[in-house]
Formats: C-alpha cells, sequence, structure tokens
C-alpha cells in the first residue's frame, strides 16, 4: 500500500480544527526571494506576424499584457485566498516572440525582501499576462492556446532554491 504522504505531514494552512488559515509568518526573518515563472501562447503564424507588425485592433497587445502581468502581481494577495499581501520590489514580464510556435514565451520574475516566498505573484503575473495577450489578440483568432504555466525557479527562503528540469 502507498502512503499518503498528507497523511502524516503538518498542513500548514490548516489550524489545529481542521479550517483553513493564513500562516504566521510573523517569527521569521526578511530574506532576499525571487521567483520566476513562464507561460506559452500558441497561436497561428499569420496572428503573430500582425501582432509583431503592430496592427492588432486592438492596438499594443505586448505592452498591454506587460502592464497587465505586473499590475497582477502586485494584487495576488486579492485574488488567492491565504497569500499574503507583499511588498514587492521588482516585477518584470519579458514577452518573447517564438517562430516556432508560433507565438509567444512569456517570463515573469517578481523580486522581494520578506518573510514568504513570491512564487504566487510569478505564476499570477505571467497568467495575467498570458490572458491579456489572448483578450487583445482574440479579434484576430479565437484559436490561441495558453500552455505550459510553471514555476522555473525560486531562490530564498526556508526550502532554499529551486530550478525546473
Amino acid at each position: 500500500m502507498i502512503e499518503n504522504p498528507l497523511a502524516t505531514a503538518a498542513l500548514t494552512h490548516l489550524d489545529a480544527q481542521g479550517q483553513a488559515r493564513m500562516v504566521d509568518v510573523a517569527a521569521k526573518a526578511p530574506t532576499l526571494r525571487e521567483a520566476v515563472a513562464v507561460a506559452t501562447v500558441v497561436m497561428q503564424a499569420q496572428t503573430l506576424a500582425t501582432i509583431e507588425a503592430g496592427n492588432a485592433p486592438k492596438g499594443d497587445v505586448l505592452g498591454t499584457a506587460r502592464i497587465a502581468g505586473i499590475m497582477a502581481a502586485k494584487q495576488t494577495a486579492h485574488l488567492i485566498p491565504l497569500c499574503h499581501p507583499l511588498p514587492i520590489q521588482k516585477v518584470e514580464v519579458q514577452i518573447t516572440p517564438d517562430l516556432a510556435l508560433p507565438g509567444y514565451t512569456l517570463q515573469a520574475t517578481v523580486k522581494i525582501k520578506a518573510e514568504t516566498g513570491v512564487e504566487m505573484e510569478a505564476l499570477t503575473a505571467v497568467t495575467i499576462a498570458a490572458l491579456t495577450l489572448y483578450d487583445m489578440a482574440k479579434g484576430l483568432e479565437k484559436s490561441i492556446e495558453i500552455r505550459d504555466i510553471r514555476l522555473l525557479r525560486k531562490t530564498g527562503g526556508k526550502s532554499g532554491d529551486y530550478v525546473a528540469e
């Protein structure tokens, strides 16, 4: 029989009665932390060419997606229950065209000096940037796909560094 690791592990987001709670990080020392998340947005070659030429009907697709990602990172605690509101010190969203897809690779980097990590902020930033790219380009193509949203790496904190394979 395979043992369920959750059956014996302490669940940090549950209190003694099994109710959801925000983890208390007050006693933790602030440390430098960074998280990087990525996503892929796949579209037809003509849609990519139209966006790259700056001819999308809604205007600046990539600039709008970049700003949306930055704004989203700063709003993560309002969107995801039990996330701590954090004084984010850096958010960068990069959107890179990829003719082989065709489409775009999106990457969000979030940095902070705090008691808890910024993985959710990086994932939220890249997800909202991808959704905004879709919204800005859906008049050109409805079949655009958002794929492979994931944490690429994170540094800092008690659990140490992580780099995806």
